[in-house]
């Protein structure tokens, strides 16, 4: 891997990692984690096969590793499922459901595949062999992620004040 292959993936690496943790901060954190262990495990990369999905997958399984950390290094809940800090400024907004607030009401599990087939268009296939999980699996927790998030903007209660701008990339 040369220095400007891997450059060229920050931009993936970086809306994935932001989509996954909600927090543009800790989002960088990722994606410098993810860098830095691709290059202390170059060795693993096969030359030939899609950088990109390498990447992703370290990416996953370092976000994974932290999760998990988080909750056994002092028994509190990791930072994106606790209150928002009061200094948010939309804290005090009243429009407080948009597509990443939904998305965080997701389980990191249905998130996951959810954000790999739709945002990084990846194959049902090539997002089971990222997650290691089966193709089934990955259609099951798609189409339950989809139904949750349209359960979500179908309630009156939970639709946002505001309607939902999409943004190209």
């Amino acid at each position: 891997m040369s220095v400007h292959e891997a450059l060229a993936h920050i931009p993936a690496l970086r809306r994935y990692a932001r989509l996954l943790t909600g927090d543009a901060s800790r989002a960088d954190d990722l994606v410098q984690d993810t860098l830095e262990r691709a290059c202390v495990k170059w060795s693993l990369w096969q030359p030939g096969s899609a950088l990109r999905s390498w990447l992703l997958t370290l990416m996953h399984n370092l976000y994974l590793n932290q999760r998990r950390d988080w909750r056994h290094d002092d028994g509190h809940a990791p930072l994106d499922e606790r209150d928002e800090p009061a200094h948010e400024p939309m804290a005090q907004a009243g429009q407080r459901l948009d597509l990443q607030q939904a998305l965080a009401q997701l389980s990191p599990a249905l998130r996951e595949v959810l954000l790999l087939v739709t945002v990084e268009e990846y194959t049902y296939a090539e997002t089971a062999q990222m997650l290691g999980i089966p193709i089934g699996t990955v259609m099951s927790r798609l189409h339950r992620a989809r139904e949750q998030l349209r359960g979500l903007f179908d309630d009156p209660a939970a639709r946002p004040a505001a309607p939902l701008h999409l943004v190209k990339r």
